[in-house]
């Protein structure tokens, strides 16, 4: 098939580690494309991949699913001359690339492998330490040395300019290890265009599109909050960008296929996992309040007007933490007193295991699910959870729930307990930190040789940076209003950024809109959402696109992996809001 004149066809067939194992295929055979992505890391895959490394040998720590992804498609994207870029190489894209040469001799094929390594800090911490590089986590401001505990994984960012580079060398399967979500995109495009490294309007744009995409069918009507518009989640399509030479993009999805793309699918992925609308990626800033959304027809929504800013001077880097032991319990309490028997439980527990400052933390959750005057038994119930934290496995190994067993007969009326809801054992914190961008040492390995990429802040370039124009809110005067459902008006998405979590909201018009801008503030929404009063909010404004974005800081602690709370990647934040009753004008309520 070969790639267009005048743009660049990149699909993505995952979004995260156990995504659909046919989507790969689907996105091959389904329709024209130019080249194939998928995007398998998150902080948290990173640490599954450490597990899964310790467990199995020095040879392991890729994810093995996209093997037979490959193996499905390796045929027709040689025939069809469709690049693969992928980072499913995790912590040992060596390998992963072993094993897809492996297969592409076993298949007699003739693609080439590249692969992308230098990513791993771990081997240089103590040179980095010398160097004075504190490794600060972000959100705590502290150095890594001071916190104590000990890295397993390191791992930092890297950007798109190491898959150009094997793309230019002539590789068609590209394994990457934990470069940035949208850098698959990125370094494609780069290498259709040959875009020079400070190009950063279209760079920006192509990050942008990266980002949409990078999530897989949450881009194309998946996780919407507005399902009912979906017609259909059967066979739902992967999301393709349609990449064009000034950045500017198309977001579609292959023919019969399910889903959705619209102007509101594009606009919630969008507002996915970001804290700033100016979005940081070691090759760009990206700043997602300049980019413009319009639906060009039925599931093609175009993007344009992305403007970029010069490369940020550090790298992200991903630490994960052996962070100790934990375990816990959940009892359901029943009926009438529900505070008095969540005070004796706890009391009673705590008094049996030795105390509660023993462990080096310990949190208690009083969920209140039950409803007056219930229905059925399940509506009659609370929950109370209880996990305990320590470095000390025997502190909160078997010993601990035994005790809190003994407690069955001889305690609160109705004691039931709920097995397994709450993950005990070893658990992983997250620790994001920066690198100054002089340290890293990104590397591309292709046909026995290996090639240096300087990222480029250490280029010399002329710094530029984008000022956004001021908005001014203009509300219409109201005299009344009328109740209804935050979400009858609004659409959201949310998610985990390591510890914390964002909240993104959306109008679907610019009446709807002036209203939201006025209406949801900080306070407004710990007003709503009164369990998230505690924590820092930080709002940013997206006018452009009709939308608000809330950073939530320290909401999940240290991490997916050691977060105790009940969602603990954020994922329902944004549909809890849309549950709270406000008034609204009136005009805007039919």
């Amino acid at each position: 098939m070969g790639v267009a004149e005048d743009k660049i066809l990149i699909a993505n067939c995952s979004g995260f580690y156990g995504d659909r194992l046919s989507a790969a295929k689907d996105m091959v055979e389904g329709g024209p494309i130019d080249v194939l992505t998928g995007d398998y890391l998150a902080e948290l895959t990173m640490a599954i991949l450490y597990n899964q490394r310790t467990q199995r040998g020095e040879d392991h720590g890729y994810v093995g699913t996209f093997l037979k992804q490959f193996k499905d498609v390796a045929v027709a994207c040689q025939e069809k001359d469709i690049k693969i870029v992928t980072n499913a190489g995790g912590l040992n894209p060596i390998s992963m690339a072993e094993k897809v040469e492996e297969i592409i001799e076993e298949l007699g094929l003739k693609l080439k492998v590249a692969f992308i390594d230098g990513d791993d800090l771990i081997p240089r911490m103590d040179e980095l330490n010398q160097e004075g590089e504190l490794l600060k986590n972000i959100e705590k401001n502290i150095s890594l040395a001071e916190y104590k505990k000990q890295p397993v994984t390191a791992n930092a960012y890297f950007g798109a300019w190491g898959i150009k580079e094997a793309l230019d060398q002539g590789a068609d399967v590209v394994v990457c290890p934990r470069v940035t979500d949208a850098a698959v995109v990125i370094g494609p495009a780069a290498w259709k265009f040959n875009w020079s490294r400070d190009n950063f309007d279209a760079l920006s744009g192509a990050l942008a599109a990266g980002h949409i995409i990078e999530c897989g069918a949450q881009a194309t009507g998946g996780n919407y909050s507005f399902f009912q518009e979906v017609p259909t989640f059967s066979n739902i399509g992967y999301p393709i960008a349609e990449i064009f030479k000034d950045g500017s993009f198309t977001i579609t999805k292959h023919p019969s296929t399910g889903g959705l793309v619209s102007v509101g699918t594009v606009t919630a992925q969008l507002l996915y996992e970001i804290g700033s609308p100016a979005y940081m990626n070691p090759d760009v800033v990206s700043h997602f309040d300049t980019l413009k959304i319009t639906q060009e027809t039925e599931d093609r929504v175009h993007v344009t007007g992305c403007r970029g800013s010069s490369a940020p001077k550090t790298h992200k880097v991903c630490i994960n933490l052996a962070g100790g032991f934990r375990n816990g319990t959940e009892i359901l309490l029943t009926g009438l007193d529900i505070e008095e028997k969540a005070k004796l439980v706890t009391d009673s527990i705590f008094e049996n295991v030795g105390g509660k400052e023993q462990f080096d933390k310990v949190d208690v959750q009083l969920l209140r699910t039950d409803k007056e005057n219930p229905e059925s038994n399940e509506q009659a119930q609370a929950s109370l959870r209880i996990t305990v934290m320590s470095q000390n496995p025997d502190l909160v190994g078997r010993l601990f729930s035994a005790k809190i067993v003994e407690l069955g007969l001889a305690n609160l009326p109705g004691w039931t307990g709920r097995g397994g809801s709450i993950p005990s054992g070893h658990y992983i914190e997250y620790w994001p930190a920066l690198i100054d961008s002089k340290y890293i040492a990104e590397k591309v390995h292709f046909e026995g040789k290996t090639t240096e990429v300087i990222p480029t802040s250490q280029m010399g370039f002329e710094e530029t940076y984008y000022q956004k124009e001021p908005y001014e809110n203009k509300l219409p005067e109201f005299k009344t209003t009328k109740k209804i459902h935050f979400g009858r008006l609004f659409g959201t998405r949310s998610g985990d950024k390591g510890g914390c979590a964002n909240l993104g909201v959306w109008a679907k018009s610019e009446e709807s809109y002036s209203f939201l801008f006025d209406f949801l503030t900080v306070d407004k929404v710990k007003e709503l959402l009164p369990d998230l009063y505690q924590y820092q909010i930080e709002r940013h404004e997206l006018p452009n696109i009709l939308a608000l974005n809330f950073y939530i800081h320290d909401i999940l602690q240290d991490g997916v992996s050691s977060s105790t709370r009940l969602d603990g990647q954020a994922k329902s934040l944004g549909e809890y809001i849309r549950s709270k009753e406000i008034h609204a004008p009136d005009y805007l309520v039919n």
